[in-house]
């Protein structure tokens, strides 16, 4: 029998990058055994004091009378529980003069629905019949944004300016200078820290960006799903901001609970009623889980100190180990560039002048059992833009255990380089 899909059907399940590489890393994870250097995907990594905490706080539900029962047995409201976002509202306007009150916030089923929700609200065919769109003010940026759209691509984008900042590091810049506001932009769009680059936006851009967005009459929306207060994965000063035309997005994943899927959306109260509708009708209620776990933790400010003091502490190590294996495998000599590592969970790697595609190192790294991700999958809304570089870059997670990683970046290195000797002895 031969189906015939909607325009929304073959948007949504014609493919996408994402699509692609999380079933090759599920295939690959499911099939794999020690030999396996995971060092792509986004799954944060298993801290023994954070799992540790999680523990001690099923056992605190499971011994409450009746809270196992709220947690898994009853339907939340589709704005999220009154409790957790009270708890919330309350931690931002405590800690942060945040002047938010429950109506800012709706939970959705992790930070992804979210911006679904939010991308679709905001920009595509219009009842006037324009067809707006979100603008990237920097790219790279997260593939899971990039088939987003209900109706077709939803995105317009602007390359980095691309600054040097020493012997094999750089960093990205917003391109000011490049960036416009025309009549189809609903909305400006960033990730602090970004994925894939672990590039934060400093407090002057944010507050550039934020300008330009208010005297626009659009909506900034900062994708936090690393950042400040939580989970915190930042290193370098960036200021937690919020305002009536900001949109900011948090999540619990990166926490450490990427399975309870639970999405924090903090907007203007005419936003978050429509994205809690939307949550009505696409899944009825969000989860209710990791709201449970979490929330004395924001009532008693314990998940700030758990993102600062543990979370934090632990992927800067984990970014400096990496660094080093780079720099061990690679040599002083050889052309490398990794993008500074101000936060997240990745490594970005940039190799002017690569001999293959990055699409074509990664299909050689996987046959050594080392899983990474192309650059070309984080560039989109760029049009006819061009960037040569988005074929040199690719993105490895720090994340995995420590033998797994320095082995990775071994194998990677020994691609790399085999790809520079074969073409010398082509040219030869």
């Amino acid at each position: 029998m031969n189906f015939e899909f909607s325009q929304l059907g073959r948007e949504l399940a014609g493919g996408s990058g994402i699509g692609e590489l999380m079933e090759d890393l599920g295939h690959a994870l499911a099939a794999g055994g020690d030999h396996l250097k995971m060092l792509g995907g986004g799954q944060p990594a298993n801290i023994p004091e954070v799992n540790g905490l999680w523990h001690r706080r099923m056992e605190e539900i499971m011994a409450e009378p009746g809270a196992l029962e709220k947690a898994v047995a009853n339907y939340d409201p589709p704005r999220g529980n009154p409790a957790f976002i009270s708890a919330l509202a309350g931690l931002f306007r405590e800690r942060f003069d945040w002047p938010v009150t429950d109506e800012h916030f709706a939970i959705t089923a992790g930070g992804q629905t979210a911006f679904f929700f939010l991308f679709n609200l905001l920009a595509g065919p219009m009842p006037d019949g324009r067809r707006r769109k979100i603008l990237l003010p920097l790219v790279p940026e997260y593939i899971g944004y990039a088939n987003q759209g209900a109706f077709g691509d939803l995105f317009t984008a602007v390359p980095p300016q691309v600054e040097k900042t020493g012997p094999h590091e750089f960093k990205y810049r917003v391109d000011f200078d490049h960036l416009e506001i025309t009549d189809d932009i609903a909305a400006i769009c960033v990730s602090r820290p970004t994925n894939p680059t672990g590039n934060v936006l400093t407090d002057g851009e944010i507050q550039r960006l934020s300008e330009l967005a208010k005297s626009h009459g659009i909506p900034l929306i900062i994708d936090n799903a690393y950042g400040a207060p939580f989970p915190n994965i930042i290193f370098s000063a960036a200021t937690p901001v919020w305002d009536d035309h900001i949109i900011l997005t948090l999540s619990l994943s990166k926490l450490g609970l990427p399975g309870t899927r639970t999405g924090i959306v903090v907007a203007h109260p005419e936003i978050t009623r429509a994205v809690a509708e939307m949550s009505s009708v696409v899944g009825l209620a969000n989860p209710n889980l990791g709201q449970a776990i979490v929330r004395p933790l924001l009532e008693s400010g314990e998940v700030l100190r758990l993102a600062t003091e543990v979370v934090q502490p632990f992927y800067r190590e984990k970014s400096r180990q990496a660094i080093g294996w780079v720099e061990e495998a690679f040599g002083e000599n050889f052309e490398y560039y990794i993008h500074r590592s101000e936060g997240a969970l990745f490594l970005w790697l940039w190799f002017p002048g690569l001999p293959i595609t990055a699409a074509e190192l990664y299909e050689r790294l996987k046959k050594r059992g080392v899983l990474v991700v192309p650059g070309h999958y984080f560039f989109f809304g760029l049009g006819d833009t061009p960037c040569s570089y988005r074929d040199e870059c690719l993105r490895i997670s720090y994340a995995m255990g420590e033998g797994a990683v320095r082995e990775g970046v071994k194998i990677l290195a020994e691609e790399v380089v085999k790809a520079w000797k074969h073409l010398e002895i082509k040219t030869s």
